[in-house]
Parts: structure tokens; C-alpha cells; sequence
């Protein structure tokens, strides 16, 4: 629904404001205005690849001056007109007006929807600004200017009833008719742009968690996290913005359409916020039942109100939601049982050690990154690429590509390591943990920062003497990091996963003599135990092994993925045979594909096929 809202803004508030040039141009036709705004529009659109924060700048000032303009007419209106609208707070007329307009009453509630319009981007705007700067600039900006507004066009009306059709260009003085037109220019396109940026980021997440296609997602500011662009989302939102605007020409039906949009963000918002009072926040419960009656009956009524009007419009966010919906499910589908395929069919330890001892096998200089989604075991198409081409670089990793449903994951906690058997053979795993605001490196930083965490967890395993148990694939040591999850583990006495090691980046005599400000060892007494227990051979050894890590990625790094065919089981119903050949390998085609995701070189890439049957 955010999405489709992506799409009904930037029409609206652009046809709306571009409406006003009638009042100085009344033989502007329909069709004129409609091209006018189609062409603001592009260019709207078109400025995206820019990035916000290059015309950021000039969103407050617009805006502060527009809420400013709307509350002044608003005043002038109050003072001018009949300030005798303010009555209107009072609780009884909204009765009244019910009582006596009954049914007709009802359905002019879609129409106020459009009042409140934006508040549905507020969830978005919490990823880049505090809580207490939203509440401040809504509370104390937005909704006084705003009632003021409302209020003033409402006095006008009183005395101008017939003026309804177009009462805010006709509510404001002659005068300021000029500024008035270029500020709500400026403000529906500040509007739109948040609206779009939402968009953006809704995609970015949806991506992140595996359920949406694969598409290029390019972040814009070096400064400033969240500031995205897509390229074909773009697109596809800037054309499918102009058809609406062409199709229906007018603010009515585009409104039905985004008024429906906008309830159905809100009601979705507070089905969803209950879920978190109560089983995140552990809120009181009684508490929780008021809120979700109160909430939950307002916006019921408002839903019902614009469902009458469905056909008029309405139907547009609802049917561009349905096709998001299918397009999601499909893809997310076909992934989760493509996983489960490679999970059920990873390679034995045994199988692996056959492979790797076999004569023919010949060893490649440099580091191989071979890229997996499996977080444990040997994906099958590795024995693939053993048998058609008889050879395995010097150190091969098998990278796992994850992103958390956090938003951040610190630079000391992201690469996790364990060593695969058998272990002469320089065959590690890592799972790479990002947060779905971390944006990925280029393939160079993230290949130099793996094996720069790849030669500390080298240092840490022998520092500790870690004991492997290869059946249960737990590790015991002491870690060196500090961070308090760490030390909760260790004060439970609990084992630690080989796959939750944390990698410090002190080096030797760091861990020994680091010194605090107060004068004291860093280091537990235990460490330093450990690290004298050490021989001077120990030592080498280690220092050996990082070495010759460090001289194989200077020979060069390839990058191993599997260009893997997904397809239905011959005896899969017609339903799925339909979805995964057809549906999922349309999506598949047309979107970005695995390397360029990672933004990986084409010198140094080769890729791996193989067919899957799901």
C-alpha cells in the first residue's frame, strides 16, 4: 500500500497545485493542466538519481514558509469572513451533522480522509529523524497550520458557498495568489519526494529480509544513511504516476483511489503496532484493548465510508497491491524452497574430504570466495565444480551473505568464522551479518575486510587452544571480546557456537600490554596466562599461517557463485509447475542478478551452473 502511495501522491498534489494556473489562465483546458502536471512529474521523477540530500536543503525552508502562508490565509480568512467556523470544535455538531444527513453524512467521510493524508509516511521519517523532532515540528507546526487552514477556507465557504469547487486558490487573497501557486508547487513535490524515498526504502527492507526480486539499490550520500535510489522501482513509479494522471485527469477519482490507500496503511499500522504493545513491549493489556477499540473503530468507519466508492477509484492501490503481493510471495516462495534444496542435499564431511584427497586435484594461487546461502554444511554445487574442473584455490572461504532484521550490525560483530575439515586444506566458513540499512561494500573493501577478520579468528583459535568437537560443531574458549553478550555466555557457562566467534583486532602485544587510562592491564590475568603458556613456535606458527593467508591475497581474489536453474519436479501440480518455471523464472530474468548485487568484477568472477528441482 506504501508503494501504490508512491504513485497516487505525486499525481494528486501535483495535479492539485497545477490546477491554481486557471484562476490566471481560465482558458487553460483540462487536457493542458493534465500535460503540465505530467511534465512536472518526470521531472520530479527524473531528479531522483540525484539523491535527496543534494536538494534536501531547501525541504525545510519550503516548507516552514508554505506552513507559515497556509496559517496566515487561514487567520485572514478567520478574521475576515466568520471566525464563528470555530464552533465547529465543538464535539456536538459532528452529531448533529450525522443526525441530520444520515447516509450522505457516512460517505462524506472519504472525502475528509484527505485531510490527513502524509501522516502514513511518518513511519518512514522515524529511519532518518528523533521521535521528539517529529513530535515537536507536527505538534507545534504541522497541525495548527494546518487547522487554521481548514478552518479559514470553512469561514470562507460561509459566505461564498458556491466557490466549494475550487475554495483554497479563491480563499486566498489576490495578492499572494503567485507565491501561494509556487509554494504548493514546491510543497507537493517535497510531499511526493518523501512519499517516493518511503517507497524506496520499504523495497530496500522487503529486499533485505528475501522478499522482493532483486533489484539495484543505490545509496546517494556518503553522509547521510537511508538516502536511496532505484532505478527501476523509479521508473515503474514515475510511469505508472503519469498513466494515473492521464487516465482520470481529475483530483476526484485520484482521491477515492488515495484516500482507500492511506486507510488501509493506517488500519494494516494498527493491527500491526498491537501485535508489538503486546508481545514486544509487554504492555498492560487493558491498555492495549483501549487503544486497538479506539484506533480500531475510527479507522473502520473511514474504511467502510471509502469501500463505497471502490469502483470509483478505489480499486487502483488494491489491485497495484495485489500485484506487489503476488510478485512477493512468488519470490520469497521459490527462495525458501531453493534453500531447503541445497540445506537437504549439503555435502558430508566424508564426501569432502574424498574430493579434496583426490590425485588429480591441483591447487590455484590466490583466495576463492565461493558464495553460498547456506549458513552451515557444503552447498552441492561444490562437488559440481570439483569434478568439472579438478582444482581449489589455496584458501577458500564459503561466504554466506546475510541481512539481520536489525537496522545496523556493528563492524566488530559482522563477519563470523569456523574452520571447514579437513583443515590442511585452508577451508574456512564465514556468514557476512548486515543490517537492512547496512549498505554492502564494493567486492574489493569487502574482500579485503573478510580477510583481515579471517586472520584474527586465525590468531584467536590457536591463542585459546580451541577444542573442536566436529560432531556437535561447538567451540569452547574465552572470547576476547567484550561486548556484554559475550560475557552473559560466559557467566552461564554456556559453549559458544563456532559460527558466533567475534573477531578483536587487537594484535599480540596489544592483548598483552595494553594498558587502560587508570593504569591497569586490559587484559584478564587469565589471558595473560594463557598467552605466556605459549612457546615462541606457537607463536610463529600463527604468525605463519597469517602470513601465508596475506600472500595469497595479494596473488588475487576470485569470486565463485552458482548460476543455479530453478524448475518445478515433473510430478508438481500445474499450479507450481506455473509459478517456478514461468512466474519465478520471469522475476529472475528481468532482475538484477547475484554479482551484480555484490558488485562483484566480471575478470574475477566464475560462475557455476547447475539445475535444482524443487
Amino acid at each position: 500500500m506504501v508503494i501504490s502511495d508512491a504513485c497516487l501522491t505525486p499525481a494528486i498534489s501535483v495535479l492539485s497545485a497545477v490546477g491554481g494556473l486557471k484562476e490566471k489562465a481560465p482558458h487553460l483546458t483540462t487536457d493542458q493542466i493534465v500535460w503540465i502536471t505530467v511534465a512536472i512529474l518526470v521531472a520530479l521523477f527524473s531528479v531522483q538519481r540525484f539523491g535527496t540530500d543534494k536538494v534536501g536543503y531547501f525541504f525545510a525552508p519550503v516548507v516552514i514558509l508554505w506552513l507559515l502562508l497556509i496559517g496566515g490565509v487561514g487567520v485572514y480568512n478567520l478574521v475576515k469572513h466568520d471566525i464563528g467556523v470555530l464552533r465547529a470544535f465543538n464535539p456536538k455538531y459532528i452529531a448533529d451533522y450525522f443526525r441530520r444527513n444520515k447516509k450522505d453524512a457516512w460517505i462524506s467521510l472519504g472525502g475528509i480522509l484527505l485531510c490527513f493524508t502524509g501522516t502514513e509516511a511518518l513511519f518512514a521519517d522515524l529511519g532518518y529523524f528523533s521521535i521528539r523532532s517529529i513530535q515537536l515540528s507536527f505538534g507545534f507546526g504541522l497541525v495548527p497550520s494546518v487547522l487554521l487552514a481548514y478552518a479559514g477556507q470553512a469561514a470562507f465557504l460561509r459566505k461564498y458557498p458556491e466557490e466549494v469547487a475550487n475554495t483554497f486558490y479563491r480563499s486566498t487573497p489576490t495578492v499572494l495568489f503567485w507565491p501561494t501557486f509556487v509554494l504548493a508547487i514546491a510543497a507537493s513535490i517535497i510531499g511526493s519526494q518523501a512519499m517516493i524515498s518511503c517507497a524506496f526504502a520499504t523495497i530496500s527492507h522487503s529486499q533485505a529480509l528475501g522478499c522482493f526480486p532483486r533489484v539495484k539499490i543505490l545509496h546517494t550520500s556518503k553522509q547521510y544513511q537511508g538516502q536511496l535510489y532505484i532505478p527501476e522501482v523509479n521508473f515503474l513509479l514515475g510511469f505508472a504516476a503519469c498513466v494515473v494522471t492521464v487516465a482520470f485527469k481529475t483530483t476526484v477519482v485520484i482521491g477515492e483511489a488515495h484516500g482507500i490507500c492511506v486507510v488501509l496503511v493506517m488500519l494494516i499500522t494498527t493491527l500491526l503496532l498491537t501485535v508489538v504493545m503486546l508481545l514486544v513491549w509487554r504492555m498492560n493489556a487493558w491498555c492495549v484493548a483501549l487503544f486497538f477499540a479506539v484506533f480500531m473503530a475510527s479507522e473502520s468507519v473511514y474504511l467502510s465510508s471509502v469501500l463505497y466508492k471502490f469502483l470509483h477509484g478505489g480499486y487502483i492501490p488494491v489491485v497495484i497491491s495485489a500485484v506487489l503481493m503476488a510478485v512477493m510471495i512468488v519470490w520469497h516462495y521459490v527462495h525458501v524452497k531453493r534453500y531447503k534444496y541445497e540445506l537437504e542435499r549439503t555435502v558430508s564431511p566424508d564426501k569432502v574430504r574424498e574430493l579434496l584427497d583426490g590425485r588429480d586435484l591441483r591447487k590455484v594461487p590466490g583466495v576463492g570466495l565461493f558464495y553460498t546461502d547456506l549458513v552451515q554444511g557444503i552447498p552441492p554445487v561444490f562437488p559440481h565444480l570439483i569434478e568439472k574442473i579438478p582444482s581449489i584455490h589455496a584458501v577458500l572461504l564459503f561466504v554466506s551473505v546475510k541481512h539481520l532484521p536489525v537496522p545496523h550490525v556493528d563492524m566488530s560483530e559482522r563477519f563470523l568464522f569456523r574452520q571447514v575439515e579437513p583443515r590442511e586444506h585452508k577451508l574456512y566458513r564465514c556468514v557476512a551479518r548486515y543490517g537492512y540499512r547496512d549498505p554492502l561494500e564494493e567486492a574489493k573493501d569487502f574482500a579485503a575486510n573478510l580477510v583481515e577478520r579471517l586472520q584474527y579468528y586465525i590468531r584467536d583459535v590457536n591463542l585459546y587452544g580451541v577444542d573442536v568437537d566436529a560432531k556437535a560443531g561447538k567451540v569452547s574458549y574465552p572470547s576476547s571480546r567484550c561486548d556484554s553478550m559475550a560475557r552473559e555466555r560466559e557467566r552461564q557457562g554456556r559453549s559458544i557456537y563456532a559460527e558466533e566467534m567475534m573477531t578483536p583486532a587487537e594484535s599480540f602485544s596489544e592483548l598483552a600490554m595494553q594498558v587502560v587510562p587508570s593504569g591497569r592491564y586490559a587484559a584478564s590475568s587469565q589471558q595473560l596466562f594463557q598467552a605466556a603458556k605459549m612457546s615462541l613456535e606457537e607463536m610463529a606458527k600463527i604468525e605463519e599461517e597469517q602470513r601465508y593467508i596475506e600472500r595469497e591475497m595479494e596473488k588475487g581474489v576470485v569470486y565463485i557463485m552458482g548460476e543455479n536453474e530453478v524448475v518445478a519436479r515433473p510430478h508438481s501440480s500445474l499450479l507450481k509447475k506455473v509459478i517456478v518455471n514461468y512466474v519465478y523464472a520471469f522475476l529472475r530474468k528481468n532482475c538484477r542478478q547475484g554479482d551484480k548485487m555484490l558488485a562483484i568484477p566480471r575478470s574475477q568472477l566464475l560462475k557455476v551452473g547447475m539445475s535444482y528441482e524443487i
